[in-house]
């Protein structure tokens, strides 16, 4: 079954408007792993507008209490990425070409003008026993070169499909992502999937595109925990996951 990380960044975001110490990222990240989440996220931006380094050790911490559980570290290895990683060792850590400003993620790797920068943070990670995926857009031309990269798995940059899903664009984007998965795991990496991912567009992105290992989901997951709690919705999802793959 498709694993799902939670993407606590939100969270944190909420609690950086007060000095008071909630709604506690610790605290979501275990109500999370309880329900059955199989993995915690985390993106720990250079401005530190949510999530902070002391969360990041906060969670390292709770995630060695939950061997059969993954820590993944997302973030920008030429800016602060890779301080994180040599410190706490995550599970997996996904490289993202974020700006260090950016509102949010919205774009993939361009291979051409970064792999060469990317191989050997790659190889450092892979000494430190980590997992590397790198965010790229559905691309099935750059499969081949994230794969030459060292990388293990590709994050398949979802936006497009979330922004097409239930129009008439929708089948044109699966198949996009459909080809690019099947092509990424041709030359042998793992395939992640995530970005505006959300209860409603998930179960056709499962079905469409064939064995993603992971998704990554927070912006949507934190808002209907607003509603339904963090169980009810990790529940919610993993079911959604379940039910695409029979």
């Amino acid at each position: 079954m498709t694993a799902l990380s939670v993407n606590l960044n939100k969270v944190a975001l909420m609690r950086n408007t007060r000095h008071l110490g909630i709604p506690s990222v610790l605290r979501a990240a275990e109500i999370c792993l309880q329900a059955g989440a199989q993995g915690i996220t985390v993106h720990p931006r250079p401005d530190g507008r949510h999530i902070r380094a002391d969360d990041v050790a906060d969670l390292s911490a709770l995630l060695r209490d939950w061997p059969d559980r993954e820590f993944n570290i997302e973030g920008n290895p030429f800016h602060n990425l890779m301080d994180f990683v040599r410190l706490f060792k995550p599970h997996q850590a996904t490289f993202v070409p974020d700006g260090e400003g950016q509102f949010t993620s919205d774009h993939g790797w361009s291979l051409g003008q970064d792999a060469t920068r990317l191989r050997p943070l790659i190889e450092e990670c892979h000494q430190l026993g980590v997992r590397v995926s790198l965010f790229m857009d559905a691309d099935p031309d750059a499969m081949a070169a994230a794969c030459a990269c060292g990388a293990d798995r590709v994050e398949l940059y979802t936006e497009p499909y979330a922004q097409a899903h239930g129009g008439n664009a929708q089948a044109v984007q699966l198949a996009l992502y459909a080809h690019s998965a099947q092509t990424a795991q041709a030359a042998g990496l793992g395939v992640n999937a995530g970005h505006d991912l959300n209860r409603a567009n998930l179960p056709d992105f499962l079905r469409g595109v064939p064995n993603v290992l992971e998704v990554s989901i927070g912006h949507a997951l934190i808002a209907d925990a607003l509603e339904l709690g963090y169980a009810e919705t990790v529940r919610a999802y993993l079911a959604t996951c379940a039910n695409a793959n029979p």
